[in-house]
Formats: structure tokens, C-alpha cells, sequence
């Protein structure tokens, strides 16, 4: 039986991952930084040094920025921050924004030196503004996960330093807590009424990002597609379908907000709308889709914890194993059927790189969800990938632990070369 603290630990760590944010989150840190650079400053910098990790880099690049006007990139996204980021909102600092600043942000864009280079950090999330404007200098420095700000000065005057270290984990609950066995149980016994509000802010975000990336053509249409394909969609394609869409929108600046998981919106949608279409298509009440939620959600967060925030392990594909575990749920409720669902599916699509924010993501997520419901399929007609398998072992929790170890070790050469294909300054 879970205890007290334990399930404190599992409200705990939802309460944390299950957050609110407008744009993908890489530039949406950035323009974070940038609207406390200049609330520091007291003005808008006239020069901005920005230092920052490769996989920032990698994940703002190629991505749309919202409420820019369609901008793409690093300049775009300190642009928004500085002249129309509201930096008491974190994440949904620039989820307002009129179209009529639009233009200011690509002027300033244009206008300001903004130095960009790839720090010399060990941390994958790492991000240090330094800004000028007259005789005032001012610094904001954010450190593994996406709103943790670690660091400020004004004119050589230090103003905030936290203790930090190369941890993602950093000022967040540990996670070690999580395993499938305790997961499941979570699910099938916490009060609902403690995770109700994350679960309708996450269910009402999701799928409408979802309907309308279905509803416009926005991004490369991977759902549109996958629904036109198929005339008379089942739920699995269906499912695919609307989170690859939700994809498409987000990845090519919908303003819509998104909750996201393990700090990634893509992530939240793949690990909640194939769910949610599932409990539809099966007529299930709203406490077991909740149910099942918590159970793709804390999936996706275990497999997560040791993969990091940012990896060149696509973290589509844990969300959509954890998607298939949820279905599992909405299907069977087994521990069974989850355990041999997840190992299935991570050893279908474990190792599928992460190049960066951008709109083939939202393919790589219709492969995941994919993936996840195969996982599911497998055990239902008592096939199973068996432990000595590859990276499979025996032990859905240390099965996991083999990802964890293949995404934070065994990748990152691969994570180095991707940096170096795409983008000069990593060279």
C-alpha cells in the first residue's frame, strides 16, 4: 500500500510537470530570461551577450515563435521577451502579445547586437543573458529546467544565486520514487478531486491545440493526413492523428497554450490526447480517463527522470509509451498489461534521435503513439519482447533504467554530432 508521503511525492511531482506554457518551451525560456533581463535593467537592452547550451540551441532554431508575427529562432524569441514579455508569467510570457507589437519585435530583432554563442556548460538547459542599456549592465542566468532561474545581477551587484548543480533535477521532487507497481496503484486509489484541476487544464489545453491543428494547415499536416489517409479512422489511427496535429500547431507558432510534461508540450499532448480519444471512442467515464492519465503521465515522468529534460533521445517516444500505458489502462487496468505494454513499446521506437523543435516532430509523435498502442496489441495476443532482448531486461522498472542509461550516456556523441550537423556555433 502507498503512503502518506508517497502519494504526497506523486501529487507533488504532477503539480510540477503538469504546467501551463504558450510555445514551445526552449524559446519560451529564452524570452523568459529576457523579460527579467530587462525588468532588471529598467530599460530594454541596447546589446545582449547570450550564452547558452547546444540543446537550447538545437530546440529554438527551427521552431516558429508565437505571437511574433511567424519568426523563427534565438534573436526572435529574446526579442518577444525584452519588448513584450511579462516575466510574472513564466511560461506564458509572451501569451499575450498584440499583433500590433509585432513589428517592434522584429525592429528590435534587427536592430540590437545580440551575440549568440554555445557555452562551454556540462548542463543540457543552460541559459545566461547579459544585457547593456547606458552605463547599466544586468545578467539572468537559468539552469536545467526551463523556468529555474539560478542566477541575476545588476552593475557587478549579485541579486539572487541559487546552489545548483548538473542535475535536471534540480529544486524538484525526486523522482526516484516512481515505479510502474506504485504508479498504478496511485491511479487506481488517490482522491480525484487532488489532481482534477491539472487533468481538465490538461484534457481542455491539449485537445484543443489538437482540433486545431486538425482545423488549419498549419505545420507539415502529419494529422490532417493521417485522417485523410483513412476515411473511416479507427481509434488508433485516430489517436495518432490528433496528437501529431496538435503537433503541427504547436511547433509552427499557434498561440493556443498547451500543459506540458517533463517540460515539453509535445510531450503533454502526446501523453494526453491519444488517452482522451481512446476514452471517447470506448464510452468511459471521466474518472477512469482520469485515471488513465495519471498513469500515461507518470509513465512518461519515470522514463523522463532518467533521460533529463533535454537529450538527443526524442521525448516523443516516452510520451508515447506512456500513452500506450494509459490505453492499457483505459483497457485492461492490469498491472500486467501496463508492464508488458511499456517494455514493448520502448523497445520498438528506444533511440530515435531528438533534432531539434520543429515540424516533423509531430511525426515522430504519431510514430510514438504508434508504438505505444503496438505495445499494448503485443501483450494482448501474449507476444512480449523478453528481457536479453536488446536493451530489454527483466523488469519493467529496470527496463527503464537500461533508457535512461542509452538516452544520458550512450547519446551523447550522437547528441554532439546532431549539434555540429545543424548549427555553426557548436562546431
Amino acid at each position: 500500500m502507498l503512503t502518506a508521503e508517497t502519494t504526497n511525492a506523486y501529487l507533488s511531482i504532477l503539480r510540477e510537470e503538469l504546467v501551463p506554457a504558450t510555445g514551445c518551451t526552449e524559446p519560451i525560456a529564452l524570452a523568459y530570461a529576457a523579460a527579467r533581463l530587462r525588468v532588471l535593467l529598467g530599460a530594454a537592452p541596447t546589446r545582449i551577450e547570450a550564452d547558452i547550451s547546444g540543446n537550447i540551441i538545437k530546440n529554438v532554431k527551427s521552431v516558429v515563435v508565437p505571437n511574433t508575427g511567424g519568426r523563427k529562432g534565438i534573436a526572435a524569441a529574446i526579442a518577444a521577451g525584452v519588448v513584450a514579455g511579462d516575466a510574472a508569467r513564466e511560461l506564458q510570457v509572451i501569451a499575450d502579445v498584440p499583433a500590433a507589437k509585432h513589428a517592434a519585435i522584429g525592429a528590435y530583432a534587427g536592430a540590437t547586437p545580440i551575440d549568440i554563442r554555445c557555452a562551454d556548460t556540462t548542463r543540457l538547459l543552460d541559459i545566461r543573458l547579459t544585457g547593456h542599456a547606458g552605463a547599466h549592465t544586468a545578467a539572468v542566468q537559468i539552469a536545467n529546467s526551463h523556468t529555474n532561474i539560478v542566477f541575476e545581477s545588476r552593475d557587478g551587484e549579485v541579486l539572487l544565486q541559487k546552489p545548483f548543480t548538473d542535475s535536471p533535477e534540480d529544486n524538484l521532487t525526486d523522482k526516484s520514487v516512481l515505479n510502474v507497481a506504485d504508479i498504478l496503484e496511485f491511479a487506481d486509489t488517490v482522491d480525484l478531486a487532488r489532481v482534477q484541476d491539472l487533468l481538465e487544464a490538461q484534457l481542455s489545453c491539449n485537445l484543443a491545440i489538437a482540433q486545431e491543428g486538425l482545423a488549419h494547415p498549419w505545420g507539415a499536416q502529419v494529422g490532417a493526413i493521417l485522417l485523410a489517409e483513412t476515411p473511416d479512422p479507427d481509434a488508433k489511427t485516430e489517436a495518432k492523428a490528433w496528437a501529431a496535429a496538435g503537433s503541427d500547431a504547436r511547433m509552427s507558432g499557434c498561440e493556443m497554450p498547451v500543459v506540458i510534461l517533463s517540460g515539453s508540450g509535445n510531450q503533454g499532448i502526446t501523453a494526453s490526447v491519444p488517452v482522451a480519444r481512446y476514452a471517447q471512442r470506448l464510452g468511459a467515464p471521466r474518472e477512469k480517463l482520469y485515471r488513465a492519465l495519471l498513469v500515461s503521465n507518470l509513465v512518461t515522468i519515470e522514463q523522463k527522470s532518467g533521460i533529463g529534460r533535454l537529450s538527443a533521445y526524442c521525448g516523443a517516444v516516452s510520451a508515447g509509451v506512456g500513452a500506450g500505458a494509459g490505453i492499457a489502462y483505459l483497457l485492461d487496468g492490469g498491472y500486467e498489461a501496463i508492464a508488458h505494454t511499456v517494455v514493448n513499446a520502448v523497445a520498438i521506437l528506444s533511440g530515435t534521435i531528438c533534432d531539434g523543435a520543429k515540424p516533423s516532430c509531430a511525426a515522430k509523435i504519431a510514430a510514438s503513439v504508434d508504438a505505444g498502442i503496438l505495445g499494448y496489441q503485443m501483450y494482448k495476443h501474449r507476444r512480449e519482447f523478453k528481457g536479453g532482448e536488446g536493451i530489454v531486461t527483466k523488469g519493467v522498472d529496470n527496463t527503464i533504467r537500461n533508457i535512461g542509461i542509452l538516452a544520458s550516456e550512450g547519446m551523447r556523441e550522437t547528441d554532439r554530432t546532431i549539434l555540429s550537423i545543424m548549427t555553426r556555433p557548436c562546431d
